[in-house]
């Protein structure tokens, strides 16, 4: 039996890159597919709803069972018409998907208020409103598995990307909130921080001569997390860079205790035991 016999699966942003390998994926699983892409150009301007129904047609020729949608998840009404579009066509949704993203790079001095809202907008924004309408419909269900796309640059910041570094930290936030809310209802949230060659990534220098770090090399985390092949995990999230898988884990150190003083420290004292005491 597939992985994903007979279950329903929404995948926003899964008109391109790592979401047009994920519909695939999961189509190939089994999953019936809405796949939902606005087919808006890198920098989050225009559209085109021949993105996400290509996508479709491609699966459909396969054997597979998939709908499209060019609704907006970053408003709320367009998630919660996506999350409905699903339940009207197959009766439930089993997992989400949200892996849409848009690339507007520009450095802290040079970022404009437009963009950086634009960025945090489609990155968190979407992650959130589409996380909130399928949690809704999940709980009620009693079961459910919500996969969300972070990055190294929210984990560990990135040198020009200050909106996507915001809100790529915000969708960690967002998931780890998430898991420990819906874990009660039997609704799983974890993440994934892929790193492929995409039309957002492939002007990198890193990828000019990279070819072994594809969506497809992405694409199965998402996979892992969507099906029961991961039980009751949630609050994770999986790094993927082509053949490497990781687990992106932040913690915090020991920590120095001091007594005297009430235990009120002075800055100076900081300053001694900075070195000590912030080594993980």
């Amino acid at each position: 039996m597939s992985v994903l016999s007979d279950q329903t699966c929404l995948v926003i942003g899964g008109g391109r890159g790592i979401g047009r390998a994920v519909s695939l994926l999961f189509a190939r699983e089994g999953a019936k597919v809405m796949v939902a892409d606005t087919g808006v150009d890198l920098d989050g301007s225009g559209g085109d709803p021949g993105v996400a129904k290509a996508v479709v047609e491609e699966i459909r020729s396969a054997g597979g069972v998939a709908e499209s949608s060019a609704e907006d998840a970053t408003l709320a009404g367009g998630a919660e018409r996506l999350v409905k579009a699903c339940t009207d066509a197959w009766g439930r949704l089993d997992a989400l998907v949200y892996a849409a993203g848009i690339v507007v790079d520009r450095s802290l001095v040079r970022a404009d208020e437009e963009s950086f809202d634009r960025v945090v907008r489609t990155h968190l924004g979407g992650s959130f409103h589409a996380t909130r309408a399928a949690a809704a419909v999940m709980a009620r269900a009693g079961k459910g598995r919500i996969v969300l796309t972070t990055s190294t640059a929210g984990l560990l910041g990135n040198f020009g990307q200050v909106a996507y570094s915001a809100a790529a930290a915000g969708v960690y936030g967002l998931l780890r909130a998430a898991s420990i809310e819906l874990q009660r209802n039997r609704v799983f949230v974890n993440g994934v921080a892929p790193l492929a060659k995409t039309r957002a990534t492939e002007k990198l220098p890193l990828f000019e001569t990279v070819d072994t770090m594809t969506p497809e090399h992405a694409a199965a985390p998402y996979l892992f997390f969507a099906s029961e092949l991961s039980g009751e995990a949630t609050g994770n999230v999986l790094g993927v860079a082509g053949g490497r898988l990781s687990a992106w884990k932040l913690g915090e150190s020991s920590g120095k205790f001091k007594e005297a003083d009430g235990g009120v420290w002075t800055a100076t004292e900081i300053q001694g035991a900075f070195e000590t005491f912030s080594r993980l």
